[in-house]
């Protein structure tokens, strides 16, 4: 109660004071991790919290699916199916590439690692997160085409780590029982298929039951959005009942649910939105009370340097490579690079790992926390100065191209 407490009367404070925090270019996440890092410097063990509590999992889980359901619901299929270019080279090639540079700086940079924890250290942090990089994709100084692609990179990417994450997982725990191939192929039939199938059925069945309720007058306005909210924690519920991936099967639910709910409705999925928004917040704090701590006590220059290479060098140049022959000048293919912010789902991953007690899991968590921190702060404040920066070229240079 204490921990509930002391992050609550942190939630308040943060909340009274957002919009002057804003205007100084503290973002969200790096006010809560602070929170969190000072809450644990003042009150240390008396939080009576740990990342092996249960309830801590718990509630980065479900932010995570709200997260993943939110992103998908709200996406623009239509807007993305006329103009597919840039983000198509950003998911399609751009995250299995990125997923493999960061491969290859780990295997050099953590020669002791088995290669499937150096995998699964690359696989929790080749996914941006779209909440990290929100103002950049809400400033309409930045050009529609660089901003529609890193929205729906960043709203797509995580859900489509979903599975190189859990094979890596698998894998890496040996967790699997049959030889390396048919044991693969057994993982991703089991979680990936279960997901699947229980994010196609809760999805397209919330969402036509909403809009087929809303053409006949049956919902009071007051429950459309605690039935989105529900339709999420079904999605969730049932792939883990099944056996299935529940990060896959939110993503797939938000898709599904987008799809048979017609045109995008905000007042929808609002509530599912700001739900999500209280359990981050919660991450954050945690994240900073004792992942960053953690992350500091076990850092060797090996983390910091793959920190810096997985925010720098492996996301530039597999953005560099995927957006060759697009027509993006190197300003704007730089732009794209460095702002692919890792956040809430590698957090939720790297916990996950931790929880089943993968080999060298302090090593795996303290790499991704200092790869997330790292991120947090740097890509929250250079996004004010860059976008002007990069505004002031995209004014008097060459025009950008609508991808």
């Amino acid at each position: 109660m204490v921990a509930l407490l002391l992050g609550s009367a942190a939630l308040i404070l943060l909340s009274a004071f957002s919009s002057p925090l804003a205007r100084l270019g503290v973002t969200s996440a790096m006010a809560f991790v602070l929170a969190g890092l000072v809450l644990a410097l003042l009150f240390g063990t008396t939080l009576g919290i740990s990342l092996e509590t249960n309830a801590v999992l718990r509630v980065a889980e479900l932010a995570l699916v709200f997260l993943l359901f939110n992103d998908a619901a709200r996406l623009d299929l239509g807007a993305l199916r006329r103009s597919p270019g840039w983000p198509a080279r950003l998911l399609a090639l751009g995250l299995p590439l990125t997923l493999l540079l960061g491969f290859a700086a780990g295997a050099v940079l953590f020669p002791s690692l088995p290669l499937s924890s150096v995998f699964l250290l690359s696989a929790m942090l080749c996914a941006t997160d779209a909440a990290l990089g929100h103002r950049v994709v809400e400033d309409p100084s930045v050009p529609v085409p660089v901003r529609r692609a890193l929205n729906v990179e960043s709203g797509l990417n995580d859900g489509i780590a979903v599975p190189f994450f859990l094979v890596s997982l698998d894998i890496t725990v040996s967790a699997l029982d049959a030889d390396v191939p048919s044991a693969i192929a057994a993982a991703l039939a089991q979680q990936i298929g279960w997901g699947l199938a229980a994010g196609v059925v809760v999805g397209c069945a919330g969402g036509y039951l909403q809009r087929a309720a809303a053409a006949r007058g049956w919902f009071e306005t007051r429950w459309r959005q605690p039935c989105t909210l529900a339709v999420a924690l079904a999605a969730y519920a049932a792939a883990v009942s099944l056996g299935g991936s529940a990060f896959l099967s939110a993503f797939v639910a938000g898709l599904a649910f987008r799809l048979t709910h017609g045109p995008d409705d905000s007042e929808a999925t609002r509530f599912t939105e700001e739900t999500g928004g209280i359990l981050a917040a919660a991450t954050w704090m945690v994240f900073g009370a004792f992942a960053v701590p953690a992350a500091v006590y076990h850092l060797t220059w090996q983390m910091a340097v793959y920190a810096v290479l997985s925010l720098t060098a492996v996301r530039i140049l597999a953005v560099g490579a995927v957006m060759a022959g697009s027509g993006a000048p190197w300003q704007t293919r730089a732009f794209l690079g460095w702002f692919g912010p890792r956040g809430l789902a590698s957090v939720v991953f790297a916990l996950l790992a931790f929880e089943r007690g993968t080999p060298a899991a302090e090593t795996l968590l303290a790499a991704v926390a200092a790869t997330v921190g790292l991120s947090v702060f740097a890509h929250g404040l250079s996004a004010k100065p860059l976008v002007a920066v990069y505004h002031r070229w995209s004014e008097t240079g060459p025009g950008q191209p609508a991808r």
